[in-house]
């Protein structure tokens, strides 16, 4: 699971590896440090679908899918997805109501829209085929560092800052044991810095990451989560009651029965009609759903 959306700080996300600042390790700090995650990741290594591709188009999916989603969750609608849209161009033409029955249960729906509008510029404008150079693929919808770097990373093998959640763990519990409000910009440095040794030692980036990403996940069931102590953590809002809980009920509700009218959802849904006007009202502004003499359904 990705803790949020997109980590690296707006400021540093542009910033390729020699250019990030604030790593005073050694070098013998850092191999150190390489030993350990290899050997504590390496242990426990995890096998999913995702992982035996280095198609940039599967690892996108794969990404965006893991965004505040856990792992065991998407194991079981990665594959499915694939076999639907197993490309670029089988995305970007699928319908928008094909599309969200499919991501159904992921959560977060907004993610899924966004897939398929970076999927459809991607047809249009890069023939099918998912860009490689990083400006151009942060420019595409849904897209930011941390996406951008998993790319580069996993699909292909390059050395990148891929900073979010359990990457993040690691580098707190081993370089910053009593330390608190570490910055993502500092943490960014540190990975700056091993991408860089990497480099020298002949380990590929793929290869890393996947050690960093299994370490960091049994870390945060092994020991209190030392993402606490990073400077950016906040804690999720609550799900239940919440109007983000609302938005995927009614979407779910016009995906299985289209056409209703606002007050219909309201009376199904058991929710107040004004709350239920207003969030229909947002998604149809955000592309999700249309609206005509009254009814919606799911574009």
């Amino acid at each position: 699971m990705r803790e949020t959306p997109e980590e690296i700080p707006a400021e540093i996300a542009h910033m390729t590896v020699a250019e990030y600042l604030g790593c005073d390790l050694t070098s013998d700090e850092i191999r150190a440090f390489i030993d350990t995650v290899m050997r504590e990741g390496t242990a426990r290594y995890r096998d999913f679908a995702w992982r035996r591709t280095s198609d940039p188009y599967a690892v996108l999916v794969s990404e965006v899918m893991l965004q505040q989603t856990q792992v065991k969750r998407v194991e079981r609608y990665f594959e499915s997805w694939m076999v639907t849209f197993p490309t670029v161009d089988a995305l970007a033409s699928a319908s928008v109501s094909d599309v969200l029955e499919r991501w159904q249960g992921l959560g977060y729906n907004r993610r899924a829209l966004m897939l398929k509008r970076t999927a459809e510029i991607i047809s249009e404008d890069y023939g099918g085929i998912v860009p490689t150079e990083r400006e151009d693929l942060l420019a595409l919808p849904g897209v930011g560092p941390a996406t951008a770097a998993g790319i580069e990373a996993f699909a292909l093998n390059e050395p990148t800052v891929y900073l979010e959640t359990n990457t993040r763990t690691v580098v707190l519990r081993e370089l910053f044991p009593d330390e608190e409000k570490v910055s993502d910009r500092t943490i960014a440095g540190q990975l700056a810095a091993v991408a860089l040794e990497l480099m020298a030692l002949g380990i590929e980036p793929r290869t890393w990451y996947y050690a960093m990403l299994d370490y960091g996940a049994w870390l945060k069931k092994a020991f209190p989560n030392p993402s606490r102590r990073s400077k950016h953590h906040t804690r999720q809002s609550a799900y239940e009651g919440s109007r983000r809980q609302k938005r995927a009920a009614l979407l779910r509700l016009l995906l299985a029965t289209p056409d209703q009218t606002a007050t219909e959802l309201a009376g199904t849904s058991g929710y107040n009609l004004a709350i239920v006007e207003d969030i229909l009202a947002d998604l149809v502004d955000e592309g999700f759903l249309a609206h005509a003499q009254g009814r919606y359904r799911a574009r």
